[in-house]
């Protein structure tokens, strides 16, 4: 991760069974500056609605943002998110690649993103846990007893 052009190799691999992608991308910093930046892309489908994406630049500092599956999976076609994640594509065809701005505070950071192992990667999770069975895994019943309970009082 070193220069203007990051390596846009990617590779996938699965930590205990869930899917990984790491990539190599690109904040932009104004018209002609880019830093290299190495995003970790993970999936838990215990918490299908949700990918964790840890940013790192070279000798700096890790942070991990939490973002909406379906806000990165749109953001591929079409503008996706409001407010601290947007998404939207940024170019087509083979070296299609989508732009990602991410929000805190008073503070923004903007990154290209290549689009097709991010696509395929998604994909993988849609396998997983396809659009719209997020909620086949929960148990309702247990849920609403769970809801309605009385509290029990606590005795220290």
């Amino acid at each position: 991760m070193s220069g203007n052009q990051p390596d846009r190799q990617t590779r996938r691999t699965a930590s205990d069974g869930r899917p990984e992608l790491v990539l190599d991308i690109e904040r932009v910093l104004d018209l002609t500056a880019r830093q290299a930046v190495r995003a970790t892309f993970r999936y838990d489908p215990d918490a299908p609605w949700v990918v964790s994406v840890e940013l790192a630049v070279e000798h700096g500092p890790r942070v991990l943002w939490r973002i909406g599956r379906e806000i990165l999976q749109q953001g591929l076609h079409s503008v996706s998110g409001l407010g601290d994640i947007q998404m939207w594509p940024s170019s087509f065809g083979d070296g299609a690649t989508a732009r990602l701005q991410l929000t805190s505070r008073d503070t923004a950071a903007l990154f290209e993103l290549p689009v097709p192992p991010l696509a395929q990667w998604l994909a993988d999770t849609y396998e997983l846990v396809p659009a719209g069975a997020e909620l086949s895994e929960i148990d309702w019943d247990a849920a609403t007893a769970d809801l309605l309970q009385e509290p029990q009082p606590h005795c220290d």
